[in-house]
């Protein structure tokens, strides 16, 4: 191990002892199920419905976790021969997860179902679980967010944040679910109920999917499944999946990293969940037919474009309406998608330095976002006189204004945030310092692949910063078929360095090229004409 990728560790905490789990983060070095609280009961009470022949729900969510989370719970009890369907809310008629409209169409849609099981949601659901259950309908809990004071009476309930062990509190609904249906598939076979092929494999790319796409802290348990998915895609990924990303990807590679998860194919699923319907995506995962698989994947792909293209408007609408020095932005767009609402506030915070809290309001669904050091569902308790409902975490979270009451929200929370939030010690994450200041004669295509052994990269262990200092630029110039993108080589070392979306830098850095640069970058291996050292560029200052 080389002197860098040793210092790298060890400022991360990385000890002699945690090493080998870190650098080989295998399958066989995963969690049992039981270890995680009630997935016995959970799977013995799944397995009995399927053995009695129940009408068994799937009640899902619509984003990319949520669905993943569903087509591999609904996967493992179609191939035990349960008879099963999949619920999953709409977003903008019935919001998230359990609501006295989406049960009610849950149960129109599927008379006599016996036994409905949550994934990636109902830990919140007190009401409508007994609801449920005054309906001679029992109910199966698995979620991964956080309780409230009074847990739902459930027949049982899986939920790494009511209680689990530490290495298991940070899984996504999907990683929740998968250990659920490993358990169900053990439990089955001991039985002697199922004695067929076995079906983890696309579960497990699904899984590893979800935890980063829904943002998991990927070390411990997460690292696995993120680790062993990523290397058994194209062998084990379900069909539409593999589908999907070819069309994403066009020319795929040999191995896929978590940039191909969390910013070609989970971006996707999400789209369809935002502006059209996540049952289409869901079918893509699925589904075994290849005729329908790639005709959902040609229809996912598109609606991605049009996520974009809406997204797009909206932020230029959105920065348009932005107020000055204001302490909070609570941007009305009527015209807006709402479905598109909460990339359109983070992308607008991105813009303005992440210094304040912004929030879209798109007919009639907000969304918000916050940054580090202000809980936005705090704010949203002091603003509830005007909402008429609200939701979420410290980072994010939706909301609802009382009919002609938008300028009413504006004003308490630009209240609440000069009383709770100094927008003075944010910082934009462009001005942190690198993880380590180089040499030039240290960046080498050496590292560069030595750092491959620290992947699967993403929240709780990103992709290292480097920089160097005082470096002069040469050959700048536009990189891409429209000139978006920024291509410069760095004099004396000869080094190549990109910037993706950078294109419009050009003539700015062309003009000061006789003047020194401190960079930061991360660094990759490419294989474009000879094998090289590629600089990947964070920050010009």
């Amino acid at each position: 191990m080389s002197p860098i990728v040793a210092k790298l560790l060890e400022d991360r905490g990385i000890t002699a002892a945690d090493l080998e789990f870190y650098l080989q983060p295998t399958i066989d070095k995963l969690a049992k199920p039981e270890e995680l609280p009630g997935i016995v009961e959970a799977a013995d009470f799944i397995l009995d419905s399927v053995v009695y022949r129940r009408k068994i729900v799937v009640f899902g969510d619509y984003d990319c976790d949520g669905i993943c989370a569903t087509a591999i719970v609904s996967r493992t009890l179609r191939a035990l021969g349960g008879t099963v369907s999949e619920f999953i809310p709409n977003r903008l008629t019935e919001g998230y997860g359990m609501s006295e409209a989406s049960i009610a169409r849950m149960l129109k849609d599927n008379p006599g179902v016996g036994l409905v099981v949550t994934v990636d949601n109902g830990i919140n659901s007190v009401a409508e679980v007994t609801n449920l259950k005054r309906k001679w309908c029992s109910v199966v809990v698995t979620d991964h967010h956080l309780p409230g004071e009074e847990l739902p009476d459930a027949n049982a309930i899986v939920d790494p944040k009511v209680s689990a062990p530490e290495h298991l509190q940070n899984l996504c609904g999907a990683g929740v679910a998968f250990l659920l249906a490993n358990r169900i598939v053990s439990e089955a076979k001991r039985r002697g109920i199922y004695k067929g092929p076995s079906v983890g494999g696309p579960l497990l790319v699904m899984a590893g999917l979800a935890t980063v796409t829904d943002v998991m802290p990927l070390l411990g348990q997460n690292r696995i499944l993120v680790s062993e998915a990523l290397k058994r895609f194209h062998t084990c990924a379900p069909t539409g999946l593999k589908d999907l990303y070819e069309r994403a990807a066009r020319a795929g590679a040999d191995t896929l990293t978590t940039r191909d998860f969390g910013f070609m194919i989970g971006p996707r699923i999400n789209a369809a969940g935002r502006i059209a319907s996540p049952l289409e995506a869901l079918e893509l995962l699925t589904s075994e037919d290849r005729e329908i698989t790639r005709e959902l994947a040609r229809l996912v792909d598109g609606y991605n474009l049009e996520r974009k293209m809406r997204e797009q408007k909206m932020v230029d609408d959105a920065l348009a309406r932005v107020v000055p020095d204001a302490p909070a932005q609570v941007i009305d767009l009527p015209e807006g998608h709402p479905g598109i609402a909460g990339i359109v506030a983070a992308r607008v915070m991105e813009k303005l330095g992440e210094r304040v809290p912004v929030c879209v309001y798109a007919g009639n669904h907000g969304s918000a976002r916050a940054p580090e050091g202000l809980n936005i569902r705090d704010a949203f308790v002091e603003c509830a006189d005007v909402l008429d409902r609200y939701g979420g975490h410290a980072a994010a979270g939706g909301f609802s204004v009382k009919p002609g009451r938008i300028d009413e929200f504006r004003s308490l929370l630009c209240d609440y945030c000069r009383r709770h939030f100094s927008s003075k010690g944010g910082v934009a994450s462009e001005a942190k310092g690198p993880d380590l200041w180089l040499e030039a004669s240290d960046v080498t295509l050496a590292l560069a692949e030595e750092l491959r052994e620290l992947e699967p990269f993403g929240e709780g262990n990103p992709e290292p910063i480097f920089g160097l200092k005082g470096v002069f630029f040469a050959d700048v110039k536009p990189l891409g078929a429209e000139g978006k993108h920024l291509s410069v080589t760095l004099r004396k070392s000869g080094l190549r360095a990109i910037r993706w979306s950078g294109g419009d830098e050009v003539e700015h850095l062309r003009a000061e090229s006789a003047q020194p640069h401190d960079i930061q970058f991360t660094l990759t291996v490419s294989d474009y004409g000879e094998r090289h050292v590629e600089l990947r560029l964070v920050s010009i200052a």
